[in-house]
């Protein structure tokens, strides 16, 4: 696959999380996170680090597209990626925004760290 193909099943995939979230639909939500991770994992893997174009989907009207997207391409947009999880955690919009609220503490106390 391309890597605008990954990035349109990353963001397919996010968006069917999301549906999961509301339906508390846990067995799901997991195997999506496992599937993002191997898109992210391929991204990564190409010649100049990919995950770069995951930053497309920053601005994305889905929080939950939005903190996958930024979780996924930290390593490589660390200061951006720090500002949208500080804009997602203050959105309001949950559980997207009690997720970033972790991520930006866990950052803090080195339990979160980007590779």
């Amino acid at each position: 696959m391309t890597t605008p193909d990954l990035v349109d099943q990353f963001e397919a995939y996010s968006l069917e999380q999301d549906q999961a979230w509301l339906y508390d639909e846990q067995r799901k939500i997991n195997r999506i996170f496992d599937v993002l991770r191997t898109i992210s994992d391929e991204l990564k893997s190409r010649p100049g680090d990919e995950r770069r174009a995951l930053a497309q989907l920053y601005d994305h009207p889905n929080m939950q597209v939005r903190l996958n997207a930024v979780k996924s391409s930290l390593a490589v947009e660390p200061v951006e990626g720090r500002r949208q999880l500080q804009l997602i955690a203050e959105s309001g919009d949950y559980p997207a925004a009690g997720e970033a609220g972790m991520s930006i503490r866990n950052l803090e106390e080195g339990i979160f760290v980007p590779k």
